[in-house]
Order: C-alpha cells, then sequence, then structure tokens
C-alpha cells in the first residue's frame, strides 16, 4: 500500500517526525539534509538604537535559509566580509524570521539574511533595510517551487486538497505565503483546504517530508531546490515540481537602519566586488551566487501584492462568518 494511502498512520508519524526535524536529521545512514539546531541562544546585550559596536558585526542567519550543507559557507561569507572590514563577526543563530525580526527591532544585530517575504512587508517595523541581492543562475529572481512525491498522483494544486502539506516559516515567502496567496485566489484557505498544515522551519526539511511521504506536498524556495537538485539529489530527486510561481527578489542582506552609513557603504563594496577576488569567488560558487548586486524595490513589489491579496481575503471571510 503506498504510503499517501494510509492518512490515519501518517498522521502519527508525522507528529513524531515534526519533533525529530526540530533537532536532528542523522538518521537511517542519510549524509544529505541534517537539521542545524539553531535553538541555541547567543545572548547579546545591546540597546536599541546604539550604533554598531566598532571591532564587531553582529550578523543573524535563520535556519530557513541556511540548511547545513550551505551553513558553513555562510559562515565563510561573513568572515570574508569580516576581514575586509578588519572587524570581528560575530554569527547569532536563529530558527525563524520571527526571532531575527525581534533582535532588528531592540537594537541587538546589524545585518542578517532573511527572506523576501520578511523584507518586503516587514522593514519599516522592525527598522532594517536591503544592502545587496544575491544573482544566482544569472538572474536576481527566484520562484516558490511546489513540490510532490515523485510517485504520487497529484499533478496541479487542485489535487491537493484534504492532503497533508508542509509549510517552511509562518513569514516565508516562499514556504508560506505564496500558496495561502494561490489558495486565496481560488477562494480558499490552507485551514480548510489542507487536511493539515505543519511546519518544518527550513526548506531542506520541506524537501525531504515530501520525498519520504511524511506530506503530500510543499511549497519551497527554487534557489534551494536547484542547489539541492546540482549539489546532492538524495531527496529533491524523489521529488516533481508541478508548480512555479512568478519571480521574486531574491532574499537580501539586510542591515539594521542605525548602522552607519560609511559602514554601510563598506559592506556593499565588499559584496559587489567579491566575485572579482580569488576567494570571494571561490565562496560565491559554493552557494551557487555569481555576485551581489544593488537591489531594487520594484523587485518585491510583488511579494507585498500578494500580501495585501491575502489579508484583504482573510478580512472579506472574517466578515463574512461574523455577518
Amino acid at each position: 500500500m503506498k504510503f499517501y494511502q494510509s492518512k490515519n498512520a501518517r498522521i502519527h508519524l508525522i507528529t513524531l517526525c515534526s519533533v525529530i526535524m526540530l533537532f536532528t536529521y542523522a538518521c537511517s545512514g542519510d549524509t544529505g539534509y541534517k537539521h542545524v539546531d539553531f535553538s541555541e541562544r547567543v545572548l547579546v546585550k545591546r540597546p536599541a538604537g546604539q550604533t554598531a559596536d566598532s571591532f564587531q558585526l553582529r550578523v543573524a542567519v535563520a535556519a530557513v535559509i541556511s540548511p547545513k550543507e550551505t551553513f558553513v559557507y555562510y559562515r565563510q561569507l561573513l568572515d570574508y566580509i569580516g576581514h575586509k572590514l578588519e572587524r570581528k563577526v560575530q554569527l547569532i543563530q536563529r530558527k525563524t524570521y520571527s526571532e531575527i525580526n525581534e533582535l532588528f527591532s531592540k537594537g541587538q544585530i546589524d545585518l542578517a539574511f532573511i527572506c523576501s517575504g520578511p523584507y518586503a512587508v516587514s522593514k519599516e517595523i522592525y527598522g532594517f533595510e536591503a544592502l545587496a541581492t544575491p544573482i544566482v543562475l544569472g538572474i536576481p529572481f527566484y520562484h516558490s517551487y511546489l513540490i510532490v512525491n515523485i510517485d504520487s498522483p497529484f499533478q496541479k494544486i487542485d489535487d491537493l486538497r484534504d492532503q497533508v502539506f508542509a509549510f517552511t516559516d509562518p513569514k516565508s515567502n516562499t514556504g508560506a505565503l505564496v500558496p495561502t496567496y494561490w489558495l486565496a485566489e481560488m477562494g480558499e484557505r490552507p485551514d480548510s483546504f489542507f487536511s493539515s498544515v505543519n511546519y518544518t522551519y527550513s526548506h531542506d526539511n520541506s524537501i525531504m517530508a515530501v520525498a519520504r511521504n511524511l506530506v503530500d506536498g510543499a511549497t519551497v524556495d527554487g534557489h534551494i531546490w536547484e542547489y539541492y537538485n546540482i549539489r546532492n539529489p538524495i531527496y529533491t530527486s524523489k521529488t516533481r515540481v508541478i508548480k512555479k510561481s512568478q519571480p521574486f527578489g531574491s532574499p537580501p542582506l539586510v542591515s539594521s537602519v542605525y548602522l552607519p552609513v560609511k559602514l554601510k557603504e563598506k559592506i556593499r563594496n565588499s559584496l559587489f566586488t567579491m566575485h572579482q577576488d580569488p576567494d570571494g569567488r571561490r565562496i560565491l560558487k559554493e552557494l551557487m551566487i555569481d555576485r551581489f548586486v544593488a537591489p531594487r524595490e520594484i523587485w518585491y513589489e510583488s511579494v507585498r501584492n500578494m500580501e495585501q491579496k491575502v489579508e484583504a481575503s482573510k478580512n472579506k471571510a472574517n466578515a463574512t462568518q461574523n455577518s
């Protein structure tokens, strides 16, 4: 019997797997997609609004955007920036985008790699601005991929009604907002369309869950799916992409608005010329990034439009229920 045909048994397994996902994936002899434990907190005592330390940059990376296979190269990228600026870099690890947003609002971090969603809809609220956007495969854009197991019968999003679905982070663009928007366009909501929605808190976890038939479908960052499909296709080879979203500006490196202007310019310059330096080019190659460029706000307007339409749909549904 196919795994997706035994729904009750799977729900019990998903409950157990959700706990396991948050701590480790070093099981069954698999060498890929091992989860990074971002639960260890780095205590940062810095008053809101205080300028960055003269010799140290505090940089946050969420587990959602940096799975284990790429995390070491993000570390090298940050060390590269620190070397160019002659500053130490303190890497602050967090699991969710909400935690990173909170650090920004408290003035406790200077830089962060975040998703396009939190940047597009929350930058004024939490006080950060985009410094640089990566060019990947020749363009500064990426897509959300709707994936299903390669052996499943599903061909389109409509086929996933009453099935088990995986979101990544609640504030993820590709991993949560996009599928919610698709459903809103259909007059549906995730909580009523799917039988259940599980949060995996990283795109590699979602890919693995689909590959192992732990969930019926998921939406993931197209860059990350392509990265694994080229470098380590142990799980992407067991999935199919059945829908791609419109293009969005790639996830940017953002800084606190309180960071000194001259320092932000130095960071930009080190990133914009990184591909011209042998060491920088090596690090970028491992991340499958061509180079960094100055971001344009219009690249992220489509994310804001989706967010507005989803909110309008929620408000309409609530008004209907209350009438």
